[in-house]
């Protein structure tokens, strides 16, 4: 009797632990949810208002569908959002409109960095998400 007993407080307790990094996990990828506006990204010399002179860059998670969408400047975006914890892929390909973009490089920078983004951090407040490119940011986004 006394053996069932610490079997179900032990199965009992492995239950909980469970749940508690089930629910851990989904706060973390929680921090994602809604739109966020582009305001720095690495590696033209072009300055970030001269890559996006009439529209900022924006990205939104839904993350209860698993969809990534947004406008890369000048033409929308959407896909499958791939997110475990802090990492996030965007490898696989989004589909996008095809209108004619007048204004430079901004829309090829914005897709060509997003595609090598390896993991992200949220900050404390909410406010400013990094996409984050091995271990450097590459991508600062704040929340709209």
């Amino acid at each position: 009797m006394l053996k069932n007993i610490y079997i179900l407080t032990f199965c009992g307790f492995l239950l909980i632990s469970c749940n508690v990094f089930k629910g851990k996990k989904k706060d973390t990828v929680s921090k994602l949810e809604g739109t966020w506006e582009l305001n720095y990204i690495t590696g033209p010399r072009i300055a970030f208002d001269g890559l996006y002179p009439n529209k900022k860059p924006s990205i939104n998670f839904d993350t209860k569908e698993n969809l990534v969408s947004g406008n890369n400047s000048c033409n929308s975006y959407t896909g499958k959002l791939n997110v475990t914890d802090n990492k996030i892929d965007f490898t696989e390909p989004m589909a996008a409109t095809k209108m004619m973009c007048l204004y430079g490089q901004g829309e090829q920078v914005f897709m060509s960095t997003l595609s090598k983004v390896t993991s992200y951090s949220v900050t404390d407040d909410g406010k400013t998400l990094n996409l984050i490119s091995g271990d450097i940011a590459t991508m600062r986004f704040t929340k709209k």
